[in-house]
């Protein structure tokens, strides 16, 4: 690989929205993921000795999506996404951009953070920055969606669905089994304790599984076709025919490895790195 295709992270600084909203719903997010593990320790463990292998290994896996989705949310929350500096609109920077750019290129400015908005970038209210290739604004993880965190929010989508779907079957399974025992193996709660813990996860696990995997397809979908969800929704760009391979490629960090699936693992990589890249 040669000296251009070292990663980015696109500004390299520290990013925290400020939005009460978004606060909130992403400590929302934790709490609920976080129910989850409650109803695995105080209920599901506690039939452990009745089945030691098969709660053992549905404890480990789920530890193991629950540390994936919690750290690909923390990441994608406290990643910049790809955020324009605001006031770089001066005459010498836009100069300087008229000579690197073809010409007859038009510029724009942005009037609300007076920055030179590169192409496919967008003003986010809530962020009060424009954004480079921003998809939308979530509230569920309280930023963009954008160029430097993309990676993050589908690996939050993926993992969760999985954590989700693997929540139902076991809730389903120990509720079969406490009623089939007389509730002999579920010593934590009385019996209708125990199935209101159940019953809700199993709630939770079907509720948050159908909205991650529509995201995780809409998300896909959109990196396949090079097209962000505010210029499908606008109708700005035309979806092209271009290399969906590559499209994903570019996303996750150049080509396919284990680091596509690690939250812990930065994963911009700019056009021009990847096409020196070897």
């Amino acid at each position: 690989m040669t000296r251009y295709s070292q990663k980015t992270n696109c500004c390299g600084r520290k990013w925290c929205v400020k939005d009460a909203c978004g606060l909130v719903c992403a400590v929302l997010t934790w709490l609920l993921m976080f129910y989850g593990e409650f109803s695995v320790v105080s209920v599901m463990l506690g039939s452990i000795s009745e089945y030691p292998i098969h709660q053992s290994v549905n404890f480990v896996l789920f530890q193991v999506l629950l540390v994936l989705a919690f750290s690909s949310h923390i990441r994608t929350m406290l990643t910049d996404p790809g955020a324009v500096p605001k006031g770089n609109a001066t005459d010498d920077y836009v100069v300087r951009i008229q000579m690197e750019h073809r010409p007859g290129e038009v510029l724009t400015k942005c009037s609300k953070c007076d920055c030179i908005k590169p192409e496919r970038a967008h003003h986010c209210s809530v962020c009060e920055r424009c954004i480079r290739r921003m998809d939308h604004h979530c509230p569920w993880v309280n930023n963009c969606v954008g160029e430097g965190n993309q990676k993050y929010f589908v690996l939050f989508t993926f993992y969760i669905a999985l954590l989700s779907i693997h929540a139902v079957y076991w809730a389903i399974w120990q509720f079969m089994l406490c009623v089939s025992d007389e509730w002999r193996s579920c010593p934590t709660f009385s019996p209708p304790v125990t199935t209101i813990v159940l019953v809700f996860l199993i709630f939770e696990g079907v509720l948050f599984s159908i909205f991650t995997m529509v995201m995780f397809g809409t998300q896909i979908s959109a990196i396949c076709s090079d097209q962000t969800g505010i210029e499908s929704l606008k109708r700005e760009r035309e979806e092209l025919q271009t290399d969906k391979w590559k499209n994903v490629q570019l996303v996750f960090g150049g080509p396919f490895s284990h680091r596509w699936f690690i939250p812990f693992s930065r994963p911009f990589v700019s056009k021009y790195a990847f096409e020196f890249s070897v």
